[in-house]
């Protein structure tokens, strides 16, 4: 592979013209695509075949569209002391509604004071009215909510006290924010102390960014074509940035380091291709399995997360290893700082370059290995304290709305006239013969369940083959209260003589995706950790090595969930992360993290620890190739791992409850990875082996081997630079 990805690079030195004219050429096309063939995207999460997705869609076939489009409750105050049902009060409401029926896209507002189906609290104080559109869930278009919201703010200004909330009211995850903006902004500082070059930090951040707009260009042409959820260009863009910028410094740190040992520059490129490339491969196939995995949970809009994230990486990959190498070409021995390009080409008329010096990463790197058993034992329990929080875990797809935002107004309005379970209404579909009759007979035996408020009469379809039910729970949506409910609703209705009973709504919809991705979790993490394992098996000649990394991450992603947890569920340092509410994280959250973590964690397992391999097999001693590899790779390691934080962290701010989340576990998690788990726990473990971390059973010898150092290089001549002269240790 080395040798392969070395005449790879090199054929980017000699045709960089036409690798940076094609790369630009995607980008611009990507562009246009996304113009013309962009669709929209969805923000709803259910599981075909469900029974509650099931419900839905049936409703929505027996009952004539009923539940198909997209709601928004308008709710509704009458001033202190005041009713809703006086005169003056009353007409404002009628006028309210009939201005809602005209809105663009509305298909219907329902009348709060029709005497047939009214929706007025028993103290006549606040109503409210069921705003339905064409659009189904998720596809209500921003200038249909800036007119929903409009009309609401204007009627506010009178007398009654207007607000409105639902699932036609929820924005779509944006890309691009002031927060991202920042930080872009630091990842470019840290590159630039990185590499002591402003010109080479621009130039590794704008192939990152060419990467990751052709790939997040790429999934907004698709959303044209199927039907994928608002978050995932989100997702594709915050991986493909933070690996892009990595992959890039990966191969840019290890081409200078050959200019300084003496190389010219086309031997340069075609060395740091072949070496740091090959790990960036390995590298970004983790990541790719696992995403690629999230298939097996069977969620086809986590598939598509998943899949659109993985193609991003692969395309920051592909950058990684021709565009980079064609830009390194057309600054030369400008990648290095002035002071150093002098002696580089001295050292390249054959005067060796100065040894490498010790600092700060280097000592620490000597401290852990030293004191070996402390560090292991410091850092197992530091992670294992901050993983408690995440045995206290909640998962709903029930979204709080922003503090002070009019939704989370309207739900409050809502509580406090019609009670907490109103924000959550449970439905029940029944079908079969003497289904109306069926619903009536369950009533009765509904009201008696634990955290029943109200069961509504029942409502038969045009046929009587079909009747709906609506229950309204004591608690909230996002309560365990409710969840539990839920399950004991299905218990009750479970054996019906003739007739089919279906719990569905958003609360329902929550606990099948919550109930199918604990089912899928266990599959998930043994495909994906076995076929990782079975990589770095492949990569490393030993057992122990992947196993340290993986036992590693087990810490890190309890960590990282423990973290999260503490934060978004109990509360603390909420101000600090610019949290509106707290609640239960995001279904999706920890199967996600998980994911993309593992990926991102055997990244940092392969940059680190292959070059304490690379100096093990050259002759080191196993404590003095630890330290070696450390020296050389810390600090790499350290420089990704702040720009995969920023990046992360730039999107926690931006305020969407989904992306939230999942973005402050993948910074935390970034941080204990790689600050915790691979700068003390895996050289403090592997000084702890010594020899035997390099150990490989002799029935597993037969294993192929990948040459993620370029061992093979020494036996070839330098790609692309027209020299017969043997490419030589790596010289530092």
């Amino acid at each position: 592979m080395a040798v392969l990805l070395s005449r790879i690079g090199a054929f980017s030195h000699r045709h960089r013209l036409t690798v940076v004219a094609v790369w630009l050429i995607l980008l611009v096309g990507g562009g246009v695509g996304a113009a013309t063939l962009a669709g929209e995207t969805s923000s709803t999460f259910s599981i075909p075949g469900q029974e509650s997705t099931t419900a839905l869609e049936r409703i929505g076939e027996e009952f004539g569209g009923v539940g198909d489009g997209a709601t928004a409750r308008v709710v509704v105050q009458a001033p202190d002391g005041e009713t809703v049902t006086t005169p003056e009060n009353a007409a404002a409401l009628v006028g309210l509604v009939a201005e809602l029926e005209q809105l663009p896209g509305v298909a219907s507002a329902s009348n709060p004071l029709d005497p047939t189906a009214p929706a007025v609290n028993p103290e006549l104080t606040t109503a409210y009215s069921t705003v339905t559109y064409d659009s189904a869930p998720g596809e209500v278009t921003p200038e249909q909510q800036e007119a929903l919201l409009e009309t609401v703010e204007e009627a506010g200004a009178g007398d009654l006290t207007v607000e409105v909330s639902g699932q036609a009211t929820q924005e779509a995850p944006h890309v691009g924010g002031a927060s991202e903006v920042i930080g872009v902004v630091v990842a470019l500082v840290v590159l630039a102390v990185t590499y002591g070059s402003l010109a080479v930090a621009g130039m590794n951040l704008l192939t990152a960014v060419v990467g990751v707009g052709i790939g997040v260009l790429g999934v907004t042409i698709a959303t044209g074509f199927i039907d994928l959820s608002s978050t995932t260009p989100t997702l594709a863009a915050m991986l493909g940035l933070a690996v892009g910028i990595d992959y890039a410094l990966f191969i840019v740190t290890r081409y200078r380091q050959e200019l300084r040992s003496g190389a010219d520059v086309p031997t340069a490129i075609g060395t740091a291709v072949g070496t740091a490339g090959s790990a960036v491969v390995t590298a970004g196939l983790t990541v790719v399995i696992a995403l690629t995995g999230l298939f097996v949970v069977g969620i086809p809009f986590l598939t598509q997360m998943g899949v659109a994230a993985a193609l991003t990486v692969v395309i920051a990959v592909l950058v990684a290893l021709t565009l980079v190498p064609a830009a390194l070409s057309f600054l030369g021995h400008r990648a290095l700082p002035r002071k150093q390009r002098a002696a580089a080409k001295e050292a390249t008329a054959g005067t060796a370059a100065p040894a490498g010096g010790r600092g700060f990463l280097a000592g620490w790197g000597t401290t852990v290995t030293h004191r070996r058993v402390l560090s292991l034992l410091l850092t197992i329990v530091a992670l294992g304290v901050i993983s408690i929080p995440f045995f206290s875990m909640q998962t709903t797809l029930v979204q709080n709305p922003p503090e002070g935002s009019t939704q989370a107004r309207a739900e409050q309005l809502l509580a406090e006239g019609f009670g907490a379970g109103v924000n959550g209404p449970i439905t029940v579909l029944f079908e079969g013969d003497g289904a109306p009759a069926a619903a009536a007979a369950a009533t009765g035996a509904i009201t008696g369940l634990d955290d029943v408020a109200l069961v509504t009469p029942p409502v038969p379809n045009a046929d009587g083959s079909a009747a709906l039910l609506t229950v309204i729970p004591e608690s909230g949506p996002t309560d365990p209260a409710t969840e539990q409910l839920v399950a004991d609703m299905r218990a009750e209705l479970a054996d019906l003589d003739g007739v089919e009973a279906s719990v569905t709504g958003a609360t329902a919809v929550s606990v099948d995706v919550a109930q199918s991705l604990e089912e899928a979790l266990p599959v998930y993490l043994a495909l994906v950790v076995g076929l990782a394992l079975v990589l770095l098996v492949l990569v490393f000649r030993s057992l122990l090595v992947p196993l340290v990394g993986v036992l590693g991450f087990l810490l890190t992603i309890g960590a990282s969930l423990g973290a999260t947890v503490a934060v978004f569920q109990w509360g603390w340092l909420a101000g600090l992360v610019n949290l509106d509410t707290t609640g239960p994280l995001i279904s999706l959250t920890p199967i996600l993290v998980i994911g993309i973590l593992f990926g991102l964690a055997m990244d940092y397992q392969i940059f680190l620890v292959s070059r304490m391999h690379e100096a093990h097999s050259h002759g080191a001693a196993p404590l003095e190739s630890i330290r070696t590899g450390f020296r050389q790779a810390a600090p790499v390691v350290v420089a990704a791992a702040l720009i995969m934080f920023s990046v992360f962290a730039g999107f926690v701010p931006a305020g969407e409850a989904t992306i939230k989340s999942i973005a402050f576990a993948l910074a935390a998690g970034i941080l204990f990875d790689a600050f915790v788990v691979r700068m003390v726990l895996v050289p403090a473990a592997l000084a702890l082996l010594g020899e035997r971390a390099w150990w490989l059973p002799r029935w597993l010898r037969w294993l192929p081997t990948l040459d993620v150092e370029g061992a093979a290089l020494e036996k070839a001549a330098p790609a692309g630079s027209g020299s017969r002269e043997p490419v030589g240790a790596p010289r530092r």
